[in-house]
């Protein structure tokens, strides 16, 4: 089962910080961090902006991340976070929707035949159905049956996902309460330039999910709106069905040009120019749309 890193990565930079009792101000490097723990710079990017989030490092542009406290003073925070597993990061939870999407599978299903089918225990069965559930392509009928929704997978409502996006993204750059997290920025820019040299090519289906959803979400963050907020986080676990199937069956070097173009929202903030981000943004989703439009099969009859 595939496992979330983030949070592991942050304990150990914690643990880290805290045994080489660093100070205030040490820099850390995300390959030498990346190199020590054998991970790739992409996860540890990502836990230096959820430590920068927390107060425990700081970044500055072009120079990266700094501790922000003395590192003897963490010793309380290491360990702390517990390992985190996601239903959606378990290989079943695709399998399953997979053949779904590939008309394997009845409208309506059992839990026990679902186990039986997939040789799998009810505790995981139960977790990756409530998740699907989540994101709105099935729904739990009385008893122990549960029931497939076409309407959430097809692929006009994926259209109309984006239209939407194409409006509210853009929006909420431009919200009067628009404010940028020079630290999450930086975090933003390290991830996608990592997802350039090749992390494209290597990261799993789910990975470069979560970074790309997790690129618009915190844009959309920076409006400090919670209805903007809330609405793309909606329509980011609707759509994660059939994006991750784009993924599959599509040519991954699209993502190249997806990448580029983040860098360039991200440079057009970084220099203050807010209308031209919210229009390239809005360009960005419409482009994306128009490269998996041919990529996505329709529901099963």
């Amino acid at each position: 089962m595939a496992r979330v890193l983030t949070p592991q990565i942050a304990d150990k930079i914690v643990d880290y910080a805290r045994s080489n009792r660093l100070p205030a101000g040490a820099h850390l490097g995300a390959q030498q961090l990346a190199d020590l723990f054998n991970v790739s710079r992409i996860p540890v990017t990502a836990a230096l902006a959820l430590l920068a989030e927390e107060g425990i490092v700081f970044s500055e542009r072009h120079r990266g991340f700094f501790l922000a406290v003395d590192g003897a003073g963490l010793a309380e925070r290491a360990g702390q976070r517990e390992s985190v597993t996601t239903p959606w990061a378990d290989p079943l939870y695709y399998r399953l929707a997979e053949d779904w999407l590939a008309g394997l599978l009845e409208e309506r299903v059992t839990e026990s035949g679902l186990m039986r089918h997939y040789e799998v225990s009810r505790h995981r069965l139960l977790q990756v159905l409530q998740r699907a559930a989540e994101d709105l392509w099935v729904e739990r009928m009385p008893g122990h049956g549960w029931r497939f929704l076409s309407v959430m997978v097809s692929p006009q409502a994926y259209e109309d996902g984006y239209r939407f996006r194409m409006v509210v993204e853009p929006a909420a750059l431009l919200e009067p309460t628009f404010r940028i997290d020079k630290a999450a920025l930086a975090a933003l820019s390290e991830q996608q330039i990592a997802l350039l040299k090749g992390g494209f090519r290597r990261l799993s289906r789910t990975e470069l999910f979560s970074f790309n959803s997790q690129f618009h979400e915190v844009l959309v963050g920076f409006s400090h709106n919670p209805f903007f907020i809330d609405a793309v986080k909606k329509i980011d676990r609707v759509r994660r069905l059939l994006d991750f199937r784009s993924t599959e069956v599509g040519n991954r070097e699209r993502l190249l040009k997806q990448c580029s173009e983040h860098l360039e929202i991200i440079d057009l903030l970084e220099r203050g120019d807010v209308p031209a981000a919210a229009g390239f943004l809005r360009e960005h989703i419409k482009g994306a749309l128009e490269s998996k439009r041919s990529l996505i099969a329709g529901p099963p009859k």
